[in-house]
């Protein structure tokens, strides 16, 4: 084989394989190009989703400030639990005084009528 030869027959094969690769990127195209009438499909789809996106965003927001209000009453409704408690227990440290200063002025009054 001479060296033309040998220039021709690469510049075949080198053809040959342009041609083959620019087949394969037409098939390729082919078959992964989306009609026209599927576009208006996917732009619908990509504004639901969008939609979709904005309310589960606000869905959070409200959840979050929920939960905000609800911790904030749970602290008020123990503050006032705790209160409450120690103003039941001061009731009852005072029932309990009374208690004993009434028992006390009885057994004085027995004793004098004794």
């Amino acid at each position: 084989m001479t060296r033309t030869e040998f220039i021709i027959a690469t510049a075949i094969v080198l053809f040959i394989a342009f041609c083959v690769g620019w087949f394969a990127n037409w098939l390729v195209h082919r078959f992964i190009r989306v009609p026209t009438s599927e576009l208006g499909d996917l732009e619908r789809l990509a504004q639901e989703l969008h939609e979709a996106e904005e309310a589960r965003d606000q869905a959070i927001t409200y959840l979050q400030q929920r939960e905000a209000e609800l911790t904030n009453q749970l602290g008020q409704s123990e503050a006032e639990l705790r209160a409450t408690m120690d103003g039941l227990r001061a009731a009852r440290d005072e029932v309990h005084h009374l208690r004993a200063h009434i028992d006390k002025i009885d057994r004085a009054a027995g004793r004098a009528t004794g």
